[in-house]
This record gives structure tokens, sequence and C-alpha cells, in this order.
């Protein structure tokens, strides 16, 4: 039956190609508009790490004080003594501190000329935490950590560029004039956004994926700058690498990794306790001002998903409801428009659950059509949202699978959702009046 009604609706769109064509296109264009914001949206607003987000904290402690910090805020990072202090105190399963790095790179042997890369220093407990693949090797140990051993974790594209894809584990490469021991090759891995290094010079949608770790410890024997954020509050009266590790500038981020409630709870009592220390010595002149927020948290805070992207979602979906209010008019004036054939049929005996199925049908079909189209507008659309957001949030909207299987199921289902009233009205037809105005 299901097939006896296909054909009859398509037959009835071919009878009225003006009408079908209104129907299809404002279906496509909604669908479209909605589809092509929605990828943008979901791209930013997605959660990085799913399987640990409510296990991964950063902390946060106010060392500016209620004059300097932001609004009541701590500082979104960390100065070098608190940092020390949260690693030296491992109250947490695991944790580090990471901040990035720019350096320049070459192989062993210096056989190429060297080329920028961009990286993270940061302690072993960086991969476990938050389970970063390897292709080859291992994360170096907490040993390593503690001998600041000149050690290197490459990505898999760089490791491609310097050595062809081969395991390049016991090799050695140059890094900022250095020599370091390859341990391991991470695996394809670059959430989004990059929630670990949100602050840290960047709204956490990199291009490109980092191309390598080095143990914190040895960036700061190095005295590797930061490529990232550094932020002084006061008039900053320190000079040279030691003065500005002692100082109140924040640039290293830190995490921690707590196994619930119960013990992110004792954790945040730490920071309070912390704070209360430093204030005691008088090294802070307020009231202990900590915080403890989860990836997720940590990502509304600091506002990650674009304003610009929540707005145009909005609209869009405005514009989708003007599209299927639009359709339900054409709709009831197509459906209408037979209302002598309904009045034969129900007279033939048809009940009208047969009305409705066939009508329903009928608007499933165009409900395909437009969603069609909709794909065909979402793909050339997806190659302009750039008019709309940044260049890196753009990138990431993608016409997956996904995607497809939403907007054909979005336009039936939302053309079904349509029809409804125009197939009621259809089904109430009076097969009498009909039949004595025929």
């Amino acid at each position: 039956m299901f097939a006896y009604y296909f054909q009859l609706g398509l037959r009835s769109l071919r009878r009225n190609p003006v009408l079908t064509a209104l129907m299809v296109m404002a279906i496509g264009f909604g669908v479209a508009a909605s589809m092509i914001t929605y990828s943008v949206f979901r791209a930013v607003s997605g959660n990085p790490i799913p399987a640990k987000s409510e296990r991964l904290f950063t902390p946060q402690i106010d060392s500016w004080g209620p004059q300097q910090n932001i609004q009541g805020e701590p500082p979104y990072a960390l100065n070098y003594v608190d940092a020390m202090a949260l690693m030296r105190a491992h109250r947490a399963l695991r944790q580090t501190l990471l901040y990035p790095l720019w350096l320049s790179v070459s192989p062993e042997g210096g056989r190429s000329l060297p080329v920028g890369a961009n990286g993270y220093a940061a302690y072993g407990d960086f991969f476990p935490m938050f389970e970063v693949p390897f292709r080859y090797g291992a994360p170096w140990s907490a040993a390593d950590d503690a001998h600041h051993a000149a050690i290197v974790v490459l990505s898999e594209a760089l490791n491609q560029h310097l050595f062809g894809g081969a395991d390049s584990v016991g090799r050695e490469i140059v890094l900022g004039g250095h020599a370091y021991r390859v341990v391991g090759v991470a695996g394809h891995w670059d959430p989004k956004p990059r929630f670990f290094a949100v602050w840290g010079g960047s709204n956490g949608f990199q291009r490109d994926p980092a191309d390598f770790y080095l143990p914190f410890t040895r960036a700061i024997d190095l005295k590797l700058d930061t490529a990232g954020n550094n932020s002084c509050r006061g008039k900053p009266d320190f000079s040279g690498w030691e003065g500005w590790l002692r100082s109140n500038c924040v640039w290293i981020t830190p995490w921690v990794e707590l196994e619930g409630e119960a013990e992110a709870a004792r954790y945040r009592g730490f920071l309070e306790s912390y704070a209360a220390d430093q204030q005691r010595a008088g090294r802070f002149a307020w009231a202990p001002n900590v915080r403890l927020r989860d990836v997720m948290q940590w990502l509304d805070y600091l506002q990650v998903v674009p304003p610009e992207s929540r707005i145009a979602l909005v609209v869009a979906l405005g514009f989708f409801v003007i599209c299927l209010v639009n359709t339900v008019g054409l709709l009831l004036a197509k459906f209408m428009r037979r209302a002598g054939e309904i009045g034969v049929r129900r007279a033939l005996g048809a009940p009208r659950r047969q009305i409705y199925a066939q009508y329903l049908v009928e608007a499933a079909s165009v409900g395909l059509a437009g969603g069609v189209l909709g794909l065909l507008l979402t793909a050339l659309g997806i190659g302009g949202v750039g008019v709309l957001f940044k260049p890196q949030i753009a990138r990431l909207a993608q016409l997956d699978f996904p995607l497809v299987g939403l907007c054909l199921a979005v336009a039936v289902l939302a053309t079904l959702l349509a029809a409804f009233y125009p197939a009621w009205r259809a089904a109430q037809v009076q097969p009498a009046w009909q039949l004595k105005s025929h």
C-alpha cells in the first residue's frame, strides 16, 4: 500500500510542478540554513573528551588580589611559584603543567633545513590523562620528569615529515638548537576545542595538532619562553629568567585528574588551604580565592563557543520555521484542490486513515526532495561560512555522513509535521457535498 501511495504522490507532484517546486525550495532552503549553522555549532560546542571530561579539572588560584583580578575571578593560569607548589604537593591521581612552545626542528645529522614547529612543555601524566594514542613507543615516565630528561614525543605528522613515517623511537632530533631522543610518536590526536590549552594564546580551535611534547622540567632548564599568553599585574620590577619565574606573571596551565566528587571536594579544600597559607606567609594580602572547574565548566567559563554561532543557529531555525509555515499553506492549497477526488474515494468506502496515509506519504516525498536540495545547498554553504565566522571556526564545519543523515531526516520529518493539518483538513471532506457539486 505504501508503494501505491508513493506512486500516487509522485503523480500528484508532477501534476502541479510549480506548486511542488515552491514547496521543495522552501524545505530545501530552510534545511540548508539550519544544517550549515548547526555544522558550525556542533563543531565548537561538543565535548572534546566525553569519557573523562567530568574527571579532569583545571585549578585556579588568585595571585593578583581583588584590585587586579578578573572581576573577582582568579587568573586563567598560574604563575611558576604556585604551579610548582601544586606539583610538589601531588594531591591528584594524575597532574600536569603545560605551556605552549614554538621551536625550530630538524632531524639528527641536520640532513634538512630546520622548520618551525609548535608543541607543549608538559609532564608525563599529560598523555594518560588526556588519552593521547601512541603509534610508536610510549610516554616518558615520572623518573624522566624528575631527571629533566632530554626526550621528546613527536606527533604523527612531524614524524612523517622528519622520518618518513618510520618508527623513530630511539633516534634524535634537534629542537631549538638542543638534541632530544624520541621516546614515542603519538597517533592523530586533535580534540576540538583544544580544551587543555584554551588560554595559552588561542581560542582552542588551532588549525593543526601539536607537533611535539617535551618535559616541562627540561624546558625550564633551557629557559624556553612561552609561545602563548603571559599576563602580569602591577608594575613588573623583575629582570631576567629567574625574576620572571618568581613574579606574579601567569602563563602555566595546570590540569589534574580526580576520581569522583569527594576527591574533587578534597582537592578544592587543598587549594583553599594553600591560598590561606600564602596569606599567612604575607605573600597574599587577601582571602583565599580559588576555583576548580572540569572540562565543560572551563570551556563555558571561557566562552569558547562563539556567541555568533548561537545567534546564527537561532536565526536559521527561525527561518526554517517560516519555511515550514509556508509549506503548510502550500500543502493545504494542494490537498484541498483535490476535494472532489477525496469525496469520491470516501463515498466508495475509503476510510479516513487511508486519506491520511496517502497525503502524508505524498508530503514525505516532498520532504525527501527538499532534503536532497538542502544537501546540495548545505555543501555549497559550508564552503562559504567564513563570511560569518572566523577562519579557524569556519574550517571546522564539515558535511559528513551524520550531517547528511540528519539533513534528510529533518527535511522529511519536518514536512510530515507540516502536513498533518492539511492532511486532517483533507480527511474531513464530506462525500455528500462533493458528489452534489458534481
